[in-house]
């Protein structure tokens, strides 16, 4: 909880008004300073130093808890708090569903069916909770102008026909949906510094972003090497703040890259800017996830949306809950579904491969 606000810690008055004086406003910027320095930005003497880190230190750490006090919450809250995506093998893979005050990736080629996957969740979370939903808003970041509302009624007319049907209720789910159209990584910062408090005032119950390569990659072109992981790292940490403080599931869609360095291609929507399908076809035999290691780690759950032996899985690459299983889908006018709710174990170098076969899927 590195960027917990030293004004939601229940300081001692005195101490949170010196510390908000001295614009020590989050744990990671009263922690990260030795005491030495910390007395001077204080202009205090080592027991008020000291006596900051004691209870910062004790706001911003999680408190243990024993397994049975875990086991106990996650019977409270049914299931461990989970946001179902109604395809039943993926659901029961996953322990209920998309968990909640996690990170959750979705990673895959352009085109393979990331943003309607997107669309469903954003849906479902915004369904009333009798007819399986959330009962909440949602905020769905759009970074690359993919989200379709007219899209997202027609999942919800063929998925939900007699929910539907009733006057007025598409409109009340469209109302639900606060849509965020953001063109560079300075936007996306500043909304995330104001994302908690909208989180409260509006009653968010999944927050997505769809998606994050496309940020960094504006990024990347602008920064020279050794700056680059930055950004990423304190998007990454407010992410993980987000699901942790609010308790909600949150989504990041992911792109792929070249795991050659040498052939100037990064991520697979650069590829049909270039040279056509037969270059796509050679790139997508050496895909990876793009964003890198620390991302990778700092994720709880992976999905990876890939396509082979002519069809698209939805491959469950990452998860505390389940070992690494695939479900052949396929994308309609409901959505997703799956074409087998019985998935097929990965085992090996499968795990954490992408496979794809390219023409088909990065020229539509």
């Amino acid at each position: 909880m590195a960027n917990m606000p030293v004004s939601e810690m229940r300081l001692p008055p005195h101490l949170a008004h010196l510390l908000a004086a001295r614009r020590l406003d989050t744990a990671k910027d009263v922690l990260s300073l030795p005491e030495v320095e910390l007395m001077a930005v204080l202009d205090a003497g080592l027991p008020t130093a000291r006596a900051a880190v004691a209870h910062v230190s004790e706001a911003a750490c999680p408190p243990c808890q024993t397994a049975l006090a875990l086991l106990e919450e996650r019977v409270r809250l049914g299931g461990g708090g989970r946001l179902p995506t109604t395809l039943c093998g993926l659901d029961e893979a996953l322990g209920g569903g998309i968990p909640m005050g996690k990170l959750t990736e979705v990673v895959g080629p352009s085109g393979i069916g990331k943003t309607q996957f997107c669309l469903k969740l954003a849906l479902l979370a915004a369904l009333p909770e009798y007819y399986g939903g959330l009962d909440g808003r949602v905020v769905y970041i759009d970074t690359e102008s993919k989200f379709s509302s007219r899209r997202m009624i027609e999942i919800g007319q063929k998925s939900f026909p007699q929910i539907f049907r009733q006057e007025g209720l598409a409109q009340k789910m469209a109302g639900r949906i606060l849509v965020m159209r953001l063109a560079s990584l300075a936007d996306f910062t500043k909304s995330l510094e104001q994302m908690k408090v909208t989180l409260l005032q509006h009653d968010v119950r999944l927050l997505i972003v769809d998606s994050m390569a496309a940020l960094m990659l504006l990024e990347n072109e602008k920064a020279t090497t050794g700056f680059r992981q930055h950004p990423l790292r304190w998007a990454l940490s407010f992410l993980k703040s987000i699901a942790e403080f609010s308790r909600i599931p949150v989504v990041v869609t992911n792109q792929v890259r070249s795991q050659s360095s040498d052939d100037g291609y990064h991520f697979s929507f650069e590829v049909d800017r270039k040279d056509g399908n037969n270059r796509a076809e050679r790139f997508d035999s050496h895909l990876i996830a793009a964003l890198g290691i620390q991302w990778a780690h700092a994720v709880t759950v992976r999905l990876v949306f890939e396509s082979h032996s002519g069809h698209r899985f939805i491959k469950m690459a990452k998860s505390p809950m389940s070992p690494a299983v695939a479900f052949p889908f396929v994308v309609e006018s409901s959505g997703i579904t799956l074409l087998s709710d019985e998935g097929i174990d990965v085992t090996g170098p499968e795990i954490t491969s992408i496979r794809c076969q390219g023409q088909n899927v990065l020229s539509r």
